[in-house]
């Protein structure tokens, strides 16, 4: 296989672009993250960068033209609402150099929407020249995708349900497995058996990452994989060497 060959056992990948001025000032809790994360990882498709952006037209392009070329998968979150700062529809078009149309079937569903069709209503029956719709099953307003780009609405309940209908088209890899354990001691310590373990196992993601609860401090340590097989064994071994270090009071629960 050459340089330029596509690794036939590669994962499929994916970004994830939240945009809202609400999530940066910290107004609004961003709930789609975990879910889509999940979700993805499901599917076998690798979640490999996530961006928080503002509803600043020219940055939502930059960031859409960069990530876009660099994944099989990007979604956003956020902005294709009826106000005047919903602005994702708009910069995705300008993003691919399209016209924002009136899409007759979009503008089909809001019609038949129980609420007067408005001009704000009416803006979110517009979508880049070329694009397809997203069903949306909680309101008449869809999503819509371009390529590889997915737009998706910002409100959690909203945005599961216009992924639930992408699930079928989305090209999966295998699924993603994990396990992980709480550890009592500190990372200072855990670090270099952790190294070691991890080089053993070059397919798997092993992760660590450090907590305080109830006056206790630790480390919940994650294996993430596609072989359950390799995790479950990497995972014997990070136990195996943290009871080593502290005795079994070092390990707590496991997942």
């Amino acid at each position: 296989m050459t340089d330029t060959q596509p690794d036939p056992n590669a994962l499929p990948t994916a970004a994830l672009i939240i945009i809202g001025n609400e999530i940066l000032s910290g107004k609004t809790r961003d709930a789609n993250l975990q879910f889509l994360a999940d979700e993805l990882g499901k599917l076998g498709i690798r979640l490999i960068e996530v961006r928080v952006i503002p509803d600043i037209e020219a940055t939502i392009i930059a960031t859409v033209n960069e990530l876009r070329a660099r994944v099989g998968y990007l979604f956003t979150t956020g902005g294709i609402g009826p106000t005047h700062d919903d602005i994702t529809a708009l910069s995705i078009a300008n993003a691919f150099g399209r016209e924002l149309i009136l899409h007759p079937e979009a503008h089909e569903r809001m019609k038949r929407g129980r609420f007067e069709l408005n001009e704000a209503r009416l803006k979110m029956a517009h979508v880049p020249d070329g694009a397809t719709l997203i069903d949306n099953p909680m309101s008449p307003a869809p999503g819509f995708k371009i390529e590889n780009v997915y737009v998706l609405a910002g409100i959690p309940s909203v945005a599961r349900a216009m992924f639930g209908t992408l699930v079928s088209e989305l090209s999966s890899g295998s699924t993603i497995h994990s396990a992980n354990v709480d550890i009592f001691l500190p990372e200072g310590d855990i670090a270099k058996p952790l190294e070691k373990i991890a080089e053993d196992f070059p397919s798997l993601d092993v992760g660590s990452y450090p907590f305080s609860r109830e006056g206790r401090f630790g480390a919940n340590l994650v294996v993430r994989g596609t072989d359950s097989e390799q995790i479950a064994a990497a995972m014997e071994r990070i136990v195996g060497a943290m009871i080593d270090l502290g005795g079994d009071d070092a390990v707590g629960t496991t997942g």
